[in-house]
């Protein structure tokens, strides 16, 4: 297993807030990179740089040995790097179906294979019976498993999972854990924010990163 993300030095700052500051870690090929810490100590910034949102300040990321430092999310996203976000924003009017398909056509050249791509990931995340079914018509653990399949719909080699558990039951959460797992079982690496972890090491800010599972 190589290196799959190298973050060196990263910096952020919005005026005079330091939000990041000279951080750097490396994510191996198919383990599940955790980073935990309270709000506000820059995990979602953090995210938010590697996906392409943000410009850092200073510092460089690297994603399969080429550096996308500054990229646009629709290069990043076409590279190999998928997310979730914190809060989430399924397209309301929508059937879960098409929510889906939207990332689906990242790769697949037509509706067809969008849909029959899509029509896979609902059924692994649980929802294959909501297909048909307006976004806005799902209860909050629905809404999470939706935005997980937008972003495993566009075939991601890292998949950057922001609060994915924030706010669910125990039962609901050991349900994620093992959807995760099955996740990275199939090849994709996991960077998540707030997970369980084994090991732990100090992250500017009051956070921590860990690794949990290679």
């Amino acid at each position: 297993m190589g290196t799959l993300l190298e973050v060196q030095r990263l910096t952020k700052y919005f005026k005079g807030l330091r939000a990041v500051h000279e951080v750097s870690f490396a994510v191996e090929e198919n383990e599940i990179f955790g980073l935990i810490g309270p709000n506000g100590s820059g995990k979602t910034t953090m995210f938010n740089m590697i996906s392409g949102l943000y410009n850092p300040s200073a510092g460089s990321i690297s994603f399969q040995g080429i550096n996308i430092t500054g990229l646009q999310p629709n290069r990043i996203c076409h590279l190999g790097i998928g997310r979730t976000f914190q809060i989430t924003k399924p397209f309301l009017k929508l059937t879960v179906l098409e929510n889906v398909m939207i990332g689906a056509l990242n790769r697949r050249r037509s509706v067809s294979e969008a849909e029959k791509k899509a029509r896979e990931i609902l059924a692994q995340m649980g929802l294959g019976d909501k297909a048909q079914n307006q976004g806005k018509t799902l209860s909050v653990p629905e809404r999470k498993r939706l935005e997980l399949a937008r972003a495993l719909a566009t075939e991601p080699r890292l998949l950057l999972l922001d609060e994915v558990m924030a706010g669910l039951t125990p039962s609901e959460l050991n349900e994620m854990i093992g959807v995760l797992r099955r996740i990275r079982q199939r090849g994709v690496t996991i960077l998540s924010s707030n997970t369980s972890c084994m090991r732990l090491w100090p992250f500017p800010n009051g956070s921590w990163f860990c690794t949990t599972e290679r």
